[in-house]
Formats: C-alpha cells, structure tokens, sequence
C-alpha cells in the first residue's frame, strides 16, 4: 500500500512539474538558465542602443523607490534569441535628495546607479504574471544580487510581499506596467 502511495506521489510530482515548465525544479529566479537570458538581454539591449556606452537617452523625471530619484524609461519592441517581444528599460538615477534632474540630464553614465528591464516572453513563461522576465544590473550591464547571493533575473521575487513583481502587479491597466497602458490586454 506504501508503495503505491509513493509511485502515485512520484507521478503527481512529475505531472506538475512538467505542467509547469518545471517551475518547481528550483527557485523562480536567479538560476542558470535565468542569469544566461538576462546576459542575453543585455547583449540585444545594447545593439539596440536601449543600454550601454551608445544608449538613446529620454528625459528624466521624478520617481519613488525603489528605482532611484530619477528614472528614464524606453520601450518598444527587442528579438531576443528568435523571440520579439516588449521591452522597457528604466535607467535609474541618483540617490534621493542627492542628484537634480538637471545632473542627471547633462551626465546621465555619471549618476546612473542601475538598469531595470521587463521584457515580455512567450507565451506561457508566467502566466500569472503577464509572461514578464524581469532583471536588474548594475550600471555596468552585470546582473545584480539580492542579499541571499541570487542573480536579479527572471520571475524576480515571485509569490514574495515585495519585489518587483508584487509592486508591478498594482500597476493600473492589469499589464503590469506603470508608465502607461499601451501593452494592457
């Protein structure tokens, strides 16, 4: 009887793990294959000048944490890996109450401090949450880490209070996104 309690058990797990994607085979974030996509990203973003030393530039403004005092944000549309899907950058800027809108106007590498991205999967990457990757990097285009050492790539901070995931998930429109609602469904 324990036996075939532990075969159906084995069954269920396997059935679930690959109906999920294999979403339980480790963290939702932070992993190989994560830190790998996240490195590709940032290879596409920057020949597509979004990032880097040749980024496009758009006008800052004022944001609340946790992005930095200032934000600029580009989207539009990025191939990564055969897959086009939406990206948004936001090139964050300055410590609060430290850094103007005019310093950070006139020299933008001089006070960015990190680069956050969404770009959107395919469809059935996390479904719960819009099919979002989500990364961070420092200035550098190098992914940043939490404090328990994972890489900031992927479903970042997914089922956690606070993240980027469960502060984009109030963003009005339902698509996760806050600086407007071209990409709401």
């Amino acid at each position: 009887m324990k036996k075939i309690g532990l075969i159906t058990l084995g069954l269920a797990i396997v059935a679930i793990t690959a109906t999920t994607g294999g979403a339980m085979a480790g963290p939702p974030f932070g992993n190989p294959a994560d830190v790998e996509d996240g490195n590709h990203l940032w290879t596409h973003m920057a020949k597509a000048r979004l990032v880097g030393k040749n980024s496009l530039h758009a006008m800052p403004y004022e944001t609340p944490p946790p992005h930095g005092s200032f934000v600029e944000s580009l989207d539009g549309m990025l191939t990564v890996n055969g897959h086009t899907g939406v990206v948004i950058v936001k090139k964050n800027f300055g410590k609060r109450g430290e850094t103007t809108k005019q310093q950070v106007a006139d020299h933008p590498d001089k006070y960015m401090t990190s680069v956050t991205v969404m770009f959107k999967r395919e469809k059935g990457y996390d479904p719960e949450n819009k099919d979002w990757f989500w990364a961070k990097y420092g200035a550098d285009g190098k992914l940043l880490k939490n404090p328990k050492g994972m890489a900031l790539a992927g479903r970042v901070a997914k089922g956690a209070e606070k993240g980027c995931i469960a502060c984009h998930a109030g963003a009005p429109g339902g698509d996760m996104v806050y600086i407007h609602d071209r990409y709401a469904q």
